[in-house]
């Protein structure tokens, strides 16, 4: 009888070890598995984010912009509206305390930007005889008759991106002007030489 009861005691340890182990187990499935769950979801959301942020990609980044013309020709649709505008930096930039005026010329005409400074700040090069200036594009409200800045035509910008760098221009030596001046001089001095030569033989 003693034998017997140690033997079941030993059959009900083991089996309830088998029920733990088992267990055991199951928790740690249900671990696994909850963590896997929490990879795809995290993995779903990175995606649909990522998609929202591509479809919008385009609005933000690469706004259709305007030409001059069809803001002055339009003035009256355009009004009020935000608008972008791609053209390269003429002239000074002037700069009102915080604020600063930027004429921006797209190749058929010029705008006026007013800006915060830091907007202003961006630029680099001013298109001039000396320099080609940068190539930007400002987006912000247009406005037909601004009655902040005496009823001008302006757009009052809230973005500045730099499309491309400006650069300084090198002048070019022309030879042919080099050349065409050494004959004018050359001449010259012939023409002289032969008024003395005459005044000369006629004292003679």
């Amino acid at each position: 009888g003693i034998y017997l009861s140690v033997c079941l005691n030993r059959i009900y340890s083991s089996l309830g070890k088998g029920k733990i182990m088992k267990n055991s187990k199951g928790k740690i499935q249900n671990v696994k598995a909850q963590g896997k769950n929490k990879k795809l979801l995290t993995f779903e959301f990175l995606i649909v984010l990522f998609t929202f942020a591509f479809l919008l990609l385009p609005f933000i980044c690469f706004a259709q912009t305007i030409p001059s013309k069809d803001l002055i020709e339009q003035a009256k649709e355009y009004d009020g509206k935000i608008v972008s505008y791609q053209g390269e930096v003429i002239g000074d930039v002037m700069y009102r305390g915080d604020f600063a005026w930027v004429n921006i010329n797209d190749g058929q005409n010029a705008i006026g930007i007013w800006g915060k400074k830091d907007l202003a700040d961006k630029i680099s090069y001013a298109g001039s005889y000396k320099s080609i200036g940068d190539t930007v594009i400002v987006t912000g409200k247009f406005n037909r008759a601004c009655l902040q800045h005496g009823g001008d035509l302006d757009i009052h910008a809230d973005y500045l991106e730099i499309v491309e760098r400006g650069y300084v221009v090198k002048e070019k030596t022309d030879i042919h002007k080099i050349i065409a001046s050494i004959a004018f001089l050359a001449m010259v001095l012939f023409l002289g030489l032969i008024r003395i030569l005459r005044k000369g033989s006629k004292k003679r």
